[in-house]
């Protein structure tokens, strides 16, 4: 009996060192970083449920003080902007869905054909919409249909224009209206939470159809007639509320995987058009019947809210 006992334990650790060198060379051999790979067994969802509770904890005044300190000496987060003084913020995500200081991201002109940029952070990629399919980084691709699910009049942006911006921790947060128009549609998809960030964008594929998110669509008006534009707020790790502002619900709820009509609410470049609960992605669709004459103004780099990306030409 103790022989078998010990056979018996020989074996167990037999086949968990097999597995442990399995699971080993995998994480090397496979494309991906290994960062990513043990992504794949973290709990996403669950984790980023429990970020987004404690970051709305409020802690003692002197707790408080020092992480929201070392949070701003971190990522180089310019206070000088910021709506409160540091101190009056209650919670990490209060801090991080600041407003900023009235009359510091004031709205480009209009023109015929103007898009202002919705979010601060960075373009970091661009382009054409061809056969319904978007270029995520490095030629991976992703389908218009199903970024799009749950919304209407995706087959409008065929042959438009894409605008990938990406936040980052360091940046303002809130989501702004990038048109003169009117509301036709919100939608949600509850999906994955893998990073948005350039490792992921590059390895994951179908990154921004796979991720959790909510879509905002509007059509054109006065100077913007003929575009429909799509903003969609992508998800991330740690990243689970990506939020349409109540104004645009036409006093409904939206669903955790849904989508509905809006009858028609105006809206305007500058207005609050929804906001991110931590970092992540804004996704900026751009189609119509003049979508053909819209051409982007500025490179890929860093964009500020307002800012004019494109007009007609």
């Amino acid at each position: 009996m103790p022989n078998r006992k010990k056979i018996f334990g020989l074996c167990k650790c037999s086949v968990f060192f097999a597995f442990s060198v399995f699971v080993i060379t995998w994480l090397l051999m496979s494309a991906w970083p290994i960062s990513l790979n043990l992504l794949r067994y973290y709990p996403k969802k669950l984790g980023s449920a429990w970020a987004g509770w404690a970051m709305s904890r409020s802690f003692p005044a002197v707790i408080q003080k020092v992480m929201l300190n070392q949070f701003v000496s971190r990522y180089g987060i310019n206070l000088d902007e910021a709506e409160k003084p540091l101190d009056e913020y209650k919670s990490l995500q209060e801090f991080f869905t600041r407003r900023l200081k009235p009359g510091l991201r004031l709205q480009d002109a209009m023109m015929p054909g103007t898009i202002n940029c919705p979010v601060d952070g960075r373009m970091v990629a661009h382009g054409r919409i061809r056969n319904g399919t978007l270029i995520q980084a490095k030629g991976l691709q992703y389908g218009l249909t199903e970024l799009l699910r749950h919304l209407p009049f995706a087959e409008c942006f065929e042959g438009g224009h894409f605008l990938t911006l990406y936040l980052s921790p360091k940046d303002y947060h809130r989501v702004h209206v990038p048109l003169e128009g009117r509301v036709r549609a919100v939608s949600r998809v509850e999906g994955e939470l893998w990073p948005v960030n350039e490792t992921s964008a590059a390895h994951v594929p179908k990154l921004y159809e796979r991720n959790r998110r909510a879509a905002w669509l509007a059509e054109g008006l006065g100077h913007d007639y003929g575009l429909t534009v799509a903003c969609v707020l992508v998800g991330a790790t740690h990243v689970g509320g990506c939020i349409i502002d109540e104004r645009w619900l036409d006093n409904n709820e939206l669903p955790k995987n849904g989508g509905f009509l809006i009858n028609n609410l105006i809206c305007s470049p500058g207005e609050e058009l929804g906001l991110f609960q931590f970092g992540s992605t804004v996704i900026l669709l751009i189609g119509g019947e003049m979508a053909d004459k819209w051409v982007s103004t500025i490179p890929e780099g860093t964009v500020r809210v307002g800012q004019r990306l494109g007009e007609y030409r």
